[in-house]
């Protein structure tokens, strides 16, 4: 057994693309070697800024053998008129490498055809391992680069590479770059390393301040946190997306403790943690009551020498960055918010779509639609509509315009200082939400109701503008907005037809003469978009389903059914779900499935007529389902549903539907429609796949 060493070395790489790559370069790794046949245990991953590296443990010392069955032509092509083995017997032969002496016949799919059992000895793992060259090349990124003269593109260039299995280098070259046993210690206080050994690789390069092992360099990180903070009885709060990234900008990690003048913390806490975390990668500290205290922790790519040169550098740029969030504080208050939202005309929401100012128009629209269907009272509606005037007004702050991460934060602040609502402003931060799939969702109703008109009057906007994503392509982040239009619906259980509202919606904006700002050609498509505004809408449900283990046929039962609305088909998944492991449950589905079926390929939309049946099974299916047309818990309703078993059968027993008498047919499939009507306020039962997943 033996150890396999490959270092990538790089410029240094974005830091929120490193433990990707890493990840990325450990699946490839496996991929090959699984391809090649060659045996191993444990891969062991690295990496730092400058380098990506893995470390493959008891790896074989040779390849696997291999013997394969290969088919050829049918046996019928493989002799000419002769009986001689045809041209196409001794191409098929000649191309695996044999001779017509290793040919067989044998049966596929009722016929014979030619066969042979190709054998290929497993290789050395020093030739085989020559192929990692592959692996290198075809790792893919988000951004990459060219440089030199070279056309090959990669996350940031190669600068060396190191291969080793055990001590024996593995020979390849890539872009000018040939493997060899040297790799590099830290960019300023290492020196070059030869590796003696593959297994020694982390040992040597600690010797020369690079700690490879992104696990362990975090842990340090943070654990050096903990001690400063303890040192000075302060608290640090924990945040991972941060230590992520610190952690992937340094290779020798050193902790340090700075500070600020307390002057400072009269800005809001979020101008100072954003003004530390975003620009400065600082880690802000507080008391044992949480209350923001004028320090922060930061740390450095390097050891402790000249560490107060290194702490008076970071409090002087910080001092440089709260002096402007000082200056836009005070100056922003200089103006009234109306001022402000009267900006928002002279900036473009889209060149499509109008200015700011006419997106936040249709918003109010669409803001006062949805609070007829929740039904706010008078108070809440007129809330509603202050905020839904206002809520962009912080873009043109000079606070905003500098720290744009501060935005709808700043909203809320500036709203408080100004006297408005405290229900309006927490609407105006609380719109934002959620920024992302996973994100925190508005708390408040007016923040609800304005986030999803925000986002769906967008969705809906650069639909009818002709810019929908495509691909991997979504410039305008418009799946993330229709994320956060289906997680605060079903987060609220809000059911209402998404198609109506977005119809009531069009007619207003049409109505009106300048379009709410929306070009002739624009609000013309408005109308024919809303089906695909509505299938954009559905596409994340049914990701946001799969991705919570929602099996397929159920995902299809209840997004393939006619909802319109997210929350609908989420809830609805839950109900099957809660159901699906009780005792009638299949032969229930089974019965309303045959109905369903059967109504979808004869619709029929006229009244049950209960003087025109015939039998006691009409009758009895007719008196069962009625009183379910009232039930309002799905839950409920499918237990009924399910239950209808028994009097189903009994009236596919008892009564044929397809008669010739017109007048009874129909009857019947009205009284079939009414159980099919009760069964799709839940799913298309059609698409349930109760047999493979009984």
């Amino acid at each position: 057994m033996a150890d396999f060493l490959l270092e990538i070395g790089l410029e240094e790489m974005p830091a929120h693309l490193v433990t990707p790559a890493e990840e990325q370069l450990v699946d490839r790794m496996q991929t090959f070697l699984t391809d090649q046949r060659l045996p191993h245990g444990a891969i062991k991953a690295y990496s730092t800024p400058r380098r990506l590296a893995i470390l493959v443990q008891d790896l074989a010392e040779r390849a696997k053998d291999n013997e394969e069955e290969v088919k050829g032509p049918a046996k019928k092509a493989a002799f000419d008129e002769t009986g001689a083995y045809s041209r196409a017997a001794q191409g098929f032969a000649r191309g695996q490498g044999l001779t017509t002496d290793d040919i067989y016949f044998k049966e596929f799919k009722g016929q014979e055809y030619v066969y042979v059992k190709k054998f290929e000895a497993g290789q050395p793992a020093a030739e085989v391992l020559k192929g990692v060259k592959d692996v290198v090349a075809a790792m893919t990124f988000p951004t990459t680069m060219r440089w030199g003269r070279h056309d090959f593109e990669y996350i940031r260039p190669i600068r060396w590479l190191v291969a080793l299995l055990d001590d024996q280098v593995v020979p390849f070259s890539l872009v000018g770059v040939t493997t060899d046993r040297t790799s590099r210690g830290h960019r300023f206080l290492g020196h070059a390393v030869n590796l003696k050994q593959a297994a020694d690789y982390q040992e040597q390069l600690a010797a020369s301040f690079v700690q490879v092992d992104a696990k362990a360099r975090k842990d340090a990180i943070w654990q050096q946190i903990e001690h400063l903070a303890q040192e000075q009885h302060w608290q640090v709060v924990p945040d991972a997306d941060l230590l992520e990234e610190v952690n992937n900008l340094v290779e020798y990690p050193t902790a340090f403790a700075g500070d600020f003048d307390p002057k400072y913390l009269l800005l809001p806490d979020e101008v100072l943690i954003t003004s530390m975390r975003e620009h400065q990668r600082f880690f802000h500290v507080v008391d044992d009551q949480g209350q923001l205290l004028p320090h922060f922790i930061s740390v450095r790519n390097g050891n402790a020498d000249f560490i107060d040169n290194v702490i008076a550098g970071n409090e002087k740029v910080l001092v440089a960055r709260l002096e402007d969030a000082a200056f836009f504080y005070q100056e922003d208050q200089k103006h009234t918010i109306d001022e402000y939202n009267a900006k928002l005309e002279q900036v473009s929401f889209h060149a499509k779509l109008g200015s700011l100012a006419s997106h936040t128009r249709r918003t109010q629209v669409l803001a006062a639609l949805i609070a007829d269907r929740l039904q706010l009272d008078q108070a809440e509606r007129a809330q509603l509509a202050r905020a839904a005037t206002i809520y962009k007004f912080d873009l043109m702050t000079g606070m905003v315009g500098e720290f744009d991460e501060l935005q709808g934060v700043m909203g809320e602040k500036y709203a408080r200082l100004f006297g408005e609502d405290p229900a309006v402003a927490v609407a105006i931060r609380e719109h934002y939400m959620p920024t992302s799939a996973d994100g925190k969702l508005p708390a408040s109703m007016l923040g609800k109701v304005l986030a999803l008109a925000d986002k769906l009057e967008t969705v809906l906007s650069f639909f009818a503008g002709g810019m929908q994503p495509s691909g991997s392509n979504d410039p305008y982040a418009l799946r993330r907005a229709a994320s956060g239009v289906v997680n605060i619906l079903v987060a609220n259980d809000w059911t209402f037809s998404l198609e109506q509202l977005l119809n009531d919606f069009i007619v207003k904006i049409v109505r009106q003469d300048d379009r709410f700002g929306l070009p002739n050609e624009v609000a013309a498509e408005l109308t024919g978009q809303v089906a695909d505004v509505l299938d954009f809408l559905t596409d994340r449900v049914v990701k946001a389903l799969h991705k919570k283990g929602v099996r397929r046929d159920v995902i299809a039962a209840v997004t393939e059914n006619g909802f319109t609305n997210p929350a609908q088909m989420t809830i609805s998944a839950e109900v099957i779900l809660a159901h699906q492991t009780e005792a009638d449950f299949r032969i229930g589905v089974e019965a309303l499935t045959r109905i369903m079926r059967l109504t979808q390929k004869n619709p029929e939309s006229g009244q049950v007529q209960p003087n025109l049946f015939e039998n006691e099974a009409e009758q009895a299916l007719y008196d069962a389902v009625l009183p379910l047309t009232k039930e309002t818990d799905l839950n409920q309703l499918l237990t009924d549903l399910l239950g209808l078993h028994t009097v189903i059968g009994a009236y596919f027993d008892q009564t044929m539907v397809m008669v010739d008498d017109e007048q009874l047919k129909a009857n019947r499939l009205a009284t079939l429609a009414l159980v099919s009507q009760q069964a799709a306020r839940i799913a298309n039962f059609v698409q349930l796949d109760v047999k493979s997943n009984s």
